[in-house]
C-alpha cells in the first residue's frame, strides 16, 4: 500500500511539475488598420484578436503589422501582459511594430532591443537591400518565474517584395539568435513571407549550418492541428496549403503541440493571417 501511495504521489508530482514548465507561444500578424478593409478593418476585429490571445492563454505573443493605435488597443485589452518593441520607422512610435507581449505574472523581462534588417542594423527606418519597407527584429530575454529558466524570444516580419532582402534577413536572423541567445533556448516568431521550400526558409532550417533553427510544427509531439496555410486574405479559407507564419527554436525546447488557429465569427476572421500557437517546454 505504501508503495502504491508513493507511486501515485510521484506520478502526480511529475505531472504537476511538467505542466508548470509548459509555455504557450503565439505568433500573430494582426493586419494593420486600414479603412479600405471595410468591415474587416481593425475596429471590427480588435476584440477578436484579443479574445484569441486570452482564450489560448498565450504566455508569449509576437505580433506583426501592429500600428501605434493598435498597440494601444492591445495594451488595454491584454491587461495581464507587458510588451517590448518600437515602431520600425523611427525606433520609437512611428510605423509598424513587431512587438513581443509577455504574461507579466508568469515571466520577468531581463533585457530587450530592436534592430533593423538592413546593412545598417542600428539605424532606425533604414530599408535593407531590395526591401519595399523597413523591417525589424525585436528580441526579449525572459525568465520564467515558475521554473527559474531563462530564454529568449525573437519576433520579426520579413519583407513581402524583396527576394534579396528576405534571403539576407534569414542570415541576419541566424546570426542574431546565435550571438544574442548564445547557448540559451530561443523561440523565434514571425511572418516570414515565404513558404517552407523557399530560399529564406531553407537557409533558416539548413541542418548543415550549426546555427540553424527548427520549425516547431515539424517536431511537435502531437500532430499539427488546423490548416497548414496561415494566410487567408479575409477570404473564405486559407489561400495556400503552405504557411508563411512560423514559430522556430534553436535548442533546449520540447514541442508538445502545434496549431493554426482558424476560428471565424459569422464568416469573418480576426485577421488576414491565422495565429499560430505552439505549446513548448524548456
Amino acid at each position: 500500500m505504501k508503495q502504491l501511495i508513493s507511486l501515485i504521489f510521484i506520478f502526480h508530482f511529475s505531472n504537476s511539475s511538467s505542466a508548470q514548465g509548459e509555455l504557450n507561444i503565439m505568433t500573430f500578424n494582426i493586419r494593420l488598420n486600414v479603412d479600405s478593409d471595410s468591415l474587416n478593418a481593425w475596429p471590427y476585429r480588435k476584440d477578436k484578436v484579443a479574445s484569441q490571445v486570452l482564450f489560448y492563454k498565450a504566455d508569449v505573443l509576437g505580433v506583426q503589422e501592429a500600428l501605434p493605435g493598435q498597440m494601444t488597443d492591445l495594451r488595454k485589452a491584454l491587461t495581464g501582459y507587458s510588451y517590448v518593441g518600437v515602431g520600425r520607422e523611427d525606433g520609437m512610435n512611428e510605423g509598424e511594430y513587431s512587438a513581443i507581449f509577455y504574461n507579466k505574472t508568469r515571466l520577468t523581462l531581463l533585457n530587450n532591443s530592436t534592430f533593423w534588417l538592413s546593412e545598417t542594423p542600428l539605424k532606425p527606418g533604414k530599408k535593407g537591400w531590395d526591401a519595399a519597407c523597413a523591417r525589424i527584429i525585436t528580441w526579449a530575454e525572459l525568465k520564467d518565474k515558475r521554473t527559474g529558466k531563462i530564454f529568449f524570444v525573437f519576433n520579426t516580419h520579413f519583407d513581402h517584395i524583396g527576394q534579396v532582402a528576405r534571403k539576407k534577413s534569414a542570415g541576419m536572423l541566424l546570426q542574431a539568435v546565435d550571438s544574442i541567445a548564445g547557448k540559451q533556448p530561443a523561440l523565434i516568431t514571425g511572418d516570414f513571407n515565404a513558404h517552407p521550400q523557399d530560399e529564406p526558409m531553407q537557409i533558416i532550417t539548413n541542418v548543415n549550418d550549426k546555427r540553424h533553427l527548427t520549425d516547431t510544427k515539424a517536431v511537435s509531439r502531437t500532430p499539427h492541428y488546423g490548416p497548414s496555410g496561415t494566410f487567408n486574405a479575409f477570404k473564405a479559407m486559407e489561400q495556400s496549403g503552405e504557411p508563411i507564419d512560423y514559430i522556430f527554436f534553436n535548442r533546449g525546447v520540447e514541442v508538445l503541440s502545434h496549431a493554426t488557429i482558424s476560428e471565424s465569427w459569422m464568416g469573418r476572421f480576426a485577421s488576414d493571417h491565422f495565429a499560430v500557437l505552439a505549446k513548448v517546454k524548456l
